[in-house]
């Protein structure tokens, strides 16, 4: 029967694709003879059981079950890794009675680095003939790998790479590797009948972790795992307790390590975030490229800059001499070091800004201190107090932002015509829709009537800014939060967010907006951008992440002049000298530019207040927020005080 050339190629093709799912695929000529047939069949077998790791049938071994047993070692320092397998060539004597096969093997020991690829030879013998017909292999540990020899086994080893540390703009490392010490308990050391649970369950009470859970932990690794219950700064107090401990339980171990740490527990965590063990959804999503054992970012700038900062772990293949710890290396792959990254964050501008948000403790809630450096828009400091529970309150709470608002409102109204000067009346209450609007309880009464715009904004008069609402309309004021850069978008180089104003606001929804209320929110970093923006007197974007990075905002549509950044430092000036900030005349150094704010939320009689307050002084702009405040002055007030007199 003839074959035609097309079908004869669609059967080539599907061999081809067979031998590429199984890796021992094995061209057979046309005019090759009986020996050579099953020669190359027999190949073909011995390379898929190294593939699959398995001792290959058909072997002269005078005893199997130890030839596997052997094989089973030397494989055993791979774990689940096997290599691919194929039959490279098959060369036959001129008898055809003995031969040689060419193996070319491949071990991908780490997804997305060069596999570690070779050739491997084993001679065959062919016994019998005709129906009888087959062949033998004469095994060695060199058919595994090349030049390995009777007394050796593979050991694959990874080689970490060293994670990039997070550096301050003067090179000081603000997260490096810092000495630690893992507290847990190693199985290896159990004595033989010992409880090993009940020494487990009295290391997570002395450690304050969940004992059901770390004791289920324990009972279910294996004999000779160490499982970790807490990890101690070296530094630490505990330890010494901790380590009396262990004197009672000889199965708890103290291990010496290192992990990459800020300079304390607390340091600007929200925004440097942490490093640990990769979670399974980490591993998943990275394809191979993350494994058990490495450490990755797992929140703030740590997750963010994970792939830079981490690097890319290497690896070594070596020949182990069985019964010794003599090696020799194979093959290796060298890992590539994490790269640093910068940040604006300044030492002791955060130490400062963590200290004084310290009494606001639970009780106040989520609170906040921003500072920014005007003349480059760096963030000198973010921190978050305990309240806002690890959140980044900082760089991501949304609040209104009650009277700190005004210094926007301000702006609009100078651009309507109004001065510093322009008397406008502030009453005890306005009436907008009938809607009422007061001021706050403890306003100066003497500083109630026709009063100019610098005294409104000083003594933050609500109902002097609503009774200019006909002079104003949403976009007007949207218009003048974007020359200050409160709505553009962040580019800190971290998770952040800025401000919100609405420009179609209206009516009763407009009068609010004056006075940060409504649907008017922002961050801290938004408020502390909009000091700066003054202070430095033009728009800027706040940067975290440095890097070369130079973050610049769109352009406004109307950009800030120098004479209206003049005149809003000016009624920032007055707020302290003749106004609701007056307590930070006393603040050593340059003059301080503030404005204080207490926005209203919630339900109640009275409602609950959110207190802030901005301030300039010389080169820093600061923001500072408590969600649970009584007012800007009485609450943040105090703590922006602290924080200046702190500054280095």
């Amino acid at each position: 029967m003839r074959v035609s050339r097309a079908l004869v190629l669609a059967i080539v093709g599907m061999l081809l694709l067979t031998a590429a799912g199984i890796g021992s695929f094995v061209w057979l000529r046309g005019d090759a003879s009986d020996a050579e047939r099953s020669a190359r069949t027999y190949a073909g077998g011995v390379a898929q059981a190294l593939a699959d790791g398995t001792l290959p049938g058909g072997l002269e071994v005078a005893d199997r079950a130890g030839a596997e047993q052997d094989y089973d070692e030397v494989l055993r320092g791979m774990g689940s890794l096997r290599p691919t397998v194929s039959v490279s060539k098959v060369d036959l004597a001129n008898d055809e009675r003995t031969g040689t096969v060419t193996f070319a093997q491949s071990w991908t020991i780490h997804e997305g680095k060069k596999p570690w690829t070779y050739t491997t030879t084993m001679p065959i013998t062919r016994r019998g003939s005709g129906e009888h017909l087959a062949w033998t292999g004469t095994w060695s540990h060199a058919v595994i790998a090349p030049e390995l020899t009777a007394d050796e086994r593979l050991s694959a080893v990874r080689d970490k790479a060293v994670r990039g540390d997070i550096l301050a703009e003067d090179g000081t490392a603000l997260v490096t590797l810092r000495p630690v010490v893992r507290v847990g308990i190693d199985k290896t050391l159990a004595k033989k009948g010992s409880d090993v649970s009940a020494t487990a369950a009295a290391l997570a009470e002395a450690v304050g972790i969940d004992p059901a859970a770390y004791r289920k932990a324990v009972t279910a690794a294996g004999s000779k795992a160490f499982v970790e219950a807490i990890v101690y700064r070296s530094e630490s107090s505990d330890l010494a307790k901790l380590s009396n401990i262990a004197k009672k339980y000889p199965e708890m171990r103290l291990l010496e390590d290192e992990l990459p740490l800020a300079p304390t527990s607390g340091f600007a965590r929200p925004i440097l975030g942490t490093v640990g063990p990769p979670t399974a959804e980490i591993i998943e999503k990275s394809a191979g490229r993350i494994r058990q054992g490495s450490l990755v970012g797992l929140s703030g700038l740590e997750a963010a800059q994970d792939q830079r900062l981490r690097g890319s772990d290497g690896f070594a293949v070596n020949a182990v001499q069985i019964g010794s710890d003599e090696t020799r290396e194979l093959y290796a792959v060298s890992a590539v070091d994490g790269l640093p990254v910068t940040v604006s964050l300044d030492e002791a501008v955060q130490e400062a800004a963590e200290a004084a948000l310290t009494d606001v403790g639970d009780k106040g809630g989520a609170s906040a201190l921003v500072a920014i450096r005007p003349s480059d828009m760096h963030v000198l400091a973010a921190a978050s107090g305990a309240g806002s529970q690890g959140y980044s309150t900082s760089t991501l709470g949304q609040y209104p932002p009650g009277s700190t608002f005004k210094a926007v409102t301000a702006l609009a109204l100078l651009r309507s015509g109004l001065t510093p000067k322009t008397k406008i009346d502030c009453t005890k209450t306005a009436t907008v829709e009938g809607r009422a609007f007061k001021n706050y309880d403890d306003y100066p009464p003497k500083r109630l009537g026709s009063i100019s715009l610098t005294s409104a904004i000083a003594n933050s008069c609500n109902t002097a800014l609503i009774s200019q609402l006909d002079r104003l309309d949403g976009a007007d004021l949207a218009e003048a939060a974007a020359a200050l850069g409160l709505t553009a978008q962040p580019q800190l180089g971290v998770p952040g967010a800025l401000g919100t104003v609405p420009a179609d606001a209206a009516g009763v929804d407009l009068a609010a907006s004056l006075i940060g209320q409504g649907r008017v929110v922002t961050s801290p970093m938004g408020m502390a951008t909009v000091a700066a923006s003054i202070a430095r007197g033009s728009i800027g974007a706040p940067v975290i992440v440095i890097d070369g990075r130079e973050p610049k905002p769109s352009p406004p549509s109307k950009p800030l002049t120098r004479k209206e950044s003049e005149e809003l430092q000016a009624l920032l000036r007055a707020v302290v000298t003749d106004g609701s900030a007056s307590f930070l005349k006393g603040v050593p150094g340059d003059d301080v530019l503030a404005k204080t704010g207490t926005a209203e939320y919630g339900r109640g009689d009275p409602p609950p207040t959110h207190a802030w307050m901005i301030g300039i002084q010389g080169d820093v702009a600061v923001a500072v927020f408590v969600e649970k405040g009584q007012s800007g002055a009485k609450t943040a007030g105090p703590i922006l005080e602290e924080f200046l007199r702190r500054m280095p």
